[in-house]
């Protein structure tokens, strides 16, 4: 099992789209990258798109090839197999990280969750997450709140883990 994406953390966003991919995240993309340390500058692969709604997912090298092979193994032909390679193959781009250790994030991808100024980067675990870091801040407040509501006074999130592989 390869390393995990941790943590959030919160980045400048030039006017050219430039923007800094965390130490703690390049050490897990280049431990997801086949071609490192032969090519010493990591690369990922970032899906958008209309499904995304506010956000961008980044991906390991490795991460993509196994959700491509799961694609690859659905039924040819089927609508299920059409629509997972439209919203996930066709809504992505491999990039690389730069010896500055930043990427740049495309004019239309940052237009599509207005993103001008900071970002915020979100672990996800096997991937991590883009935001506008106001947008993120009034989502994830709004979305923690409404959760916390339904439980106890005690709850402890380690609880979640209980149900494991269901949801």
């Amino acid at each position: 099992m390869g390393l995990s994406f941790r943590g959030e953390f919160n980045q400048k966003v030039d006017g050219k789209g430039r923007m800094s991919i965390p130490a703690d995240f390049r050490r897990v993309l280049e431990s997801g990258d086949p071609a490192h340390p032969d090519n010493p500058s990591p690369r990922m692969v970032v899906l958008y798109g209309p499904h995304l709604k506010n956000k961008l997912q980044a991906y390991t090298i490795e991460a993509m090839a196994e959700i491509e092979a799961d694609i690859k193994a659905m039924p040819r032909g089927s609508k299920k197999r059409q629509m997972a390679s439209r919203m996930i193959l066709g809504k992505s781009w491999e990039t690389e990280i730069d010896r500055d250790g930043r990427i740049v994030l495309p004019k239309e991808r940052r237009a599509q969750i207005e993103l001008d100024g900071e970002a915020v980067m979100v672990a996800m675990g096997d991937h991590f997450e883009i935001w506008n870091a106001a947008t993120y801040d009034d989502v994830e407040n709004a979305e923690i709140e409404a959760f916390l509501e339904d439980m106890p006074d005690d709850f402890d999130p380690l609880t979640l883990l209980d149900d494991a592989g269901g949801e």
